[in-house]
Parts: C-alpha cells; sequence; structure tokens
C-alpha cells in the first residue's frame, strides 16, 4: 500500500456525499456539517497523541487510520482535493522547515 490508498478512499469518502446517513457514517459526518467534521478530526488527533504516549504502536497504526479517515471527509466536505495537499507538500520539499514556516505570511 502506498498514498494511493488515500486517493482511493477520498473518492469513495466523496461518492457518500448526499447519500442516506442512516446507510453511511460518512454520508452521517457529512449530514451534520463541517463543525461536527472538524470536531472529529480534532477528536481523532488527539487519541493519536494520546495512543503514541501510551497505547504503542498498534493502538497508533489505528487511530492514525481514523485520522487519515476524518480529515479526507473534511477536505471532501471543504472542497479540498488530495492533490492539492500533494502539492502543496511537493512544493516544500527540499526546504527547510524552519524556512519554510518563516516565508508564511505573517497573521
Amino acid at each position: 500500500m502506498d498514498a494511493t490508498v488515500l486517493d482511493q478512499l477520498f473518492k469513495t469518502i466523496e461518492s457518500r456525499k448526499g447519500t442516506d446517513p442512516s446507510e453511511s457514517y460518512t454520508a452521517k459526518l457529512f449530514s451534520k456539517g463541517r463543525g461536527k467534521i472538524a470536531q472529529k478530526v480534532g477528536e481523532e488527533g488527539v487519541e493519536c497523541v494520546i495512543a503514541a504516549l501510551s497505547e504503542g504502536n498498534d493502538k497508533l497504526t489505528s487511530e492514525s487510520a481514523d485520522l487519515f479517515y476524518h480529515l479526507l471527509v473534511l477536505w471532501a466536505e471543504a472542497g479540498v482535493a488530495p492533490e492539492d495537499v500533494w502539492n502543496e507538500l511537493a512544493k516544500r520539499e527540499g526546504i527547510s522547515g524552519l524556512d519554510e514556516k518563516a516565508s508564511r505570511p505573517k497573521d
């Protein structure tokens, strides 16, 4: 498996938009809106941290899969394609993380 599994999962997630929420967890998330989806991303991120610190690699792997899934749902809801993120990462490749962060516009 490689990153293409994320692209395939994203397509499946997008196909659930507008479907019956009683028949699909993904459709149920979409029906609850961006706020709920973002909340789930946050929850899964926290669960990844907890797993990394105290629950071992198997649990971290499982929680990471949950985090990726919920992040992909959020992207689909927001209209962000995985290619957009992959392209952003590619632009950053070979650039020091400190330099890249310093180059961002100040808020």
